[in-house]
């Protein structure tokens, strides 16, 4: 395991700081459920205590990981949306998924585990079980996710409500499957060959796919 002289986002007198630096890393290699409290407090050199005092219980760690890659990713879309005169006339769907794409690439400059964390938590948002997770992260970002989307659902195919919902979530599944697995996918592509993967480049093969899958008409039976 990578000892905490690794860990160089923070100082290493930030106890909470070097927390979140080893559970953002754990988490990012190892999923939410199989990174174990033992492990991040054996990377951050603390105590059980120090993780109680400043995060409160394990999920309030995984709450303040999410933060880190959400808002963020949130503030780079709210600025793309500014950026797109929104007030004047509706953004076009290929620029509302290059606008993500740009905010994604930039979130993942920042910090080379927020992807990963990004992903892991739309994977687990989906579980039954997560009710606490879909609650935090519909009352911390639902809102600002909802008017991104609004825009988006403008510039797609005429859908109604429950035909948009199901194109959402094949979007999502797409995206959380790709980048999930994208390192693994390159090495296919490449014949198990060792490449250096670019998000962008993925990024900019998805755009043209999704937005066919957003615009395409309505098929008789879907209903």
């Amino acid at each position: 395991m990578d000892r905490p002289e690794d860990l160089q986002m923070y100082d290493t007198s930030d106890t909470a700081g070097r927390i979140i630096q080893a559970a953002e890393k754990l988490f990012s290699e190892q999923g939410f459920k199989e990174t174990t409290m033992r492990q991040i407090t054996g990377l951050a050199e603390v105590n059980l205590a120090a993780v109680n005092y400043h995060f409160g219980s394990k999920f309030g760690l995984i709450r303040s990981v999410a933060e880190r890659s959400l808002s963020p990713l949130c503030e780079q879309v709210d600025k793309g949306l500014v950026q797109l005169n929104v007030a004047d006339a509706t953004p076009g769907l290929d620029q509302l998924l290059q606008l993500m794409a740009q905010a994604l690439v930039h979130v993942h400059g920042q910090n080379q585990n927020a992807l990963s964390v990004l992903m892991r938590l739309l994977d687990q948002a989906y579980l039954p079980s997560q009710h606490d997770l879909q609650a935090f992260l519909r009352e911390r970002y639902g809102a600002r996710f909802d008017r991104y989307l609004q825009y988006f659902k403008a510039d797609a195919a005429p859908l109604d409500e429950r035909e948009f919902f199901w194109r959402l979530h094949f979007l999502l599944g797409s995206v959380i499957f790709t980048l999930s697995n994208m390192h693994t996918l390159s090495a296919l592509e490449q014949q198990g060959e060792a490449t250096e993967v670019k998000l962008e480049q993925i990024l900019a093969r998805m755009i043209p796919v999704i937005s066919a899958g957003m615009k395409a008409p309505v098929r008789n039976g879907t209903h």
